[in-house]
């Protein structure tokens, strides 16, 4: 009686479950069949999940619109740039916060912390004011440097370095590793899972970024995906099924990234999480 309990509470989680994907998934469903209708079809009523005659064609219309070409070669670059510097400097800093006894390693940790709880919005003109001051103002380098990294990335990476056994480290020194060989050949080999994590974070943060670029860019030719996209909603003559088009065409980058680091994504999530 007892397994066959289990057994029917481990059906009703799964059931529960798949109900609850399928309800996340339902607006990417609904995104994904609407770019490939006609427009007749879009609003429909009942709603038709399964176009009569999948028009592909929509992609490249939708696309042709504007200068997408451009706008997802400015994204690709600023969130790949973004991406590695922040693997880069917050590695450098969640060792050394997690690995090294110094004075006031506690008190810089708590402060970095601290700036999780301010919103972008209280520190973005200062900053703009600093990038317009160094000349970054419609510039790869004012759209790069400002995300370049993040006390969320020195947290996470902190909090999984703490879990590497010290006693790996000291065996390195005294064979004679040096500080610099022990980070580059001996931590970030092992720190894989909790850095296809965060660049998994960070890549989406910085490709699905507007509010920054609408503060710093202001010629076409810098535009990211997002501002563009947000030009292309407010045309008058754009039709919905391209909208939906060039919305799938920019969520791809996204969504393979995260199937390609999947496996460390997820082993990265459970590791990090145990020690606080």
């Amino acid at each position: 009686m007892r397994l066959r309990r289990f057994k029917i509470a481990d059906i009703l989680t799964g059931i529960f479950l798949i109900g609850l994907c399928l309800l996340i998934l339902i607006p990417f469903i609904w995104m994904l069949s609407t770019s490939l209708k006609e427009s007749v079809e879009v609003f429909r009523i009942p709603i038709q999940w399964i176009p009569r005659s999948p028009q592909w064609q929509n992609y490249p219309r939708g696309l042709a619109r504007r200068n997408f070409g451009r706008y997802f070669f400015n994204s690709t670059v600023v969130a790949i740039t973004v991406t590695t510097t922040t693997l880069f400097f917050a590695s450098l800093a969640g060792f050394g916060l997690a690995k090294y006894d110094f004075f006031g390693r506690n008190a810089i940790f708590i402060g970095i912390l601290s700036t999780l709880m301010i919103p972008f919005q209280v520190i973005m003109i200062p900053v703009f004011l600093l990038v317009r001051d160094l000349g970054w103002l419609d510039s790869y380098a004012g759209l790069m440097v400002p995300q370049a990294l993040t006390a969320f990335g020195v947290f996470l990476v902190r909090q999984y370095m703490i879990t590497l056994p010290d006693s790996l480290l000291d065996a390195a020194r005294i064979d004679g590793a040096s500080e610099p060989g022990i980070f580059f050949r001996i931590a970030l080999p092992l720190c894989k899972p909790v850095l296809s994590v965060l660049a998994i974070f960070t890549f989406r943060s910085s490709w699905d970024s507007l509010l920054w670029p609408l503060i710093v860019v202001s010629t076409d030719r810098l535009r990211t995906l997002p501002l563009g996209l947000s030009m292309f909603i407010t045309d008058y003559d754009i039709e919905e099924h391209w909208m939906m088009a060039v919305a799938v065409s920019a969520s791809l980058p996204v969504l393979i990234l995260f199937m390609l680091a999947q496996k460390h994504f997820t082993e990265g999530i459970a590791i990090s999480g145990m020690k606080g």
